[in-house]
């Protein structure tokens, strides 16, 4: 995020503001885990495949005894996924979708043949049991939330986030509009999140900061 906290410009364009080391920063924090959790609406803007460059970080996945590449997990209340995203035209890894029954039927005709959806009734997707049921059904011992703000959000107002890593990159953006960590919602969160900081390291003008989360009681 920038030096005034906006992680995105208000027309939420892909990240280009960041150097390359924090790219590759990004890459090792997705490689760590067994899943990646990206909301619609960021894999709409960035439109990425979520994978891993190279061959070092899936040969550290491979050493550890996990799958090349983690699975792609996507999360749309709305479910209003473009089926042409350059995350299905590659099967590095399974996709699996977390959405409601308001996914239309052409979306989840579409989807079908290219991800496994998970559909609830309910007007939201819960969050904890879709944790548990990744847990569960495909062993996800740790995920990489990638944003967006919304998802990342909803997951600290339910005190499902364990460790935070932040990049402070040396611009300013300013204006209302341009959202922050968690979005642009001008509430408070319910509760404050206590960090507590275990690492920072400073890489030319950037720096790299890793918070645990201090879980409520």
């Amino acid at each position: 995020m920038t030096v005034d906290g906006k992680i995105t410009t208000r027309t939420f364009s892909p990240i280009d503001f960041t150097s390359r080391e924090d790219k590759a920063h990004l890459f090792h924090q997705r490689s760590l885990g067994e899943a990646v959790l990206i909301g619609a609406g960021t894999l709409r803007h960035d439109n990425v495949r979520l994978g891993l460059p190279g061959t070092e970080l899936r040969d550290e996945r491979l050493a550890r005894g996990q799958t090349p590449y983690p699975i792609r997990i996507v999360v749309s209340n709305a479910g209003r996924i473009d089926p042409h995203l350059k995350i299905f035209q590659s099967d590095i890894s399974p996709i699996v979708i977390f959405s409601t029954s308001r996914m239309p039927k052409q979306f989840q005709e579409a989807l079908r043949t290219k991800a496994t959806l998970n559909l609830t009734k309910a007007r939201s997707v819960d969050l904890a049991a879709m944790l548990q049921q990744l847990r569960g059904e495909y062993k996800v011992r740790r995920v990489a939330c990638e944003g967006g703000a919304e998802l990342f959000r909803s997951l600290l107002e339910l005190d499902l986030v364990d460790q935070l890593n932040v990049t402070i990159a040396p611009f300013m953006f300013g204006g209302a509009n341009a959202p922050t960590l968690t979005g642009l919602s001008k509430e408070f969160l319910p509760k404050s999140v206590h960090c507590s900081l275990e690492q920072m390291r400073i890489i030319g003008d950037e720096c790299f900061l890793t918070y645990r989360i201090k879980h409520r009681r």
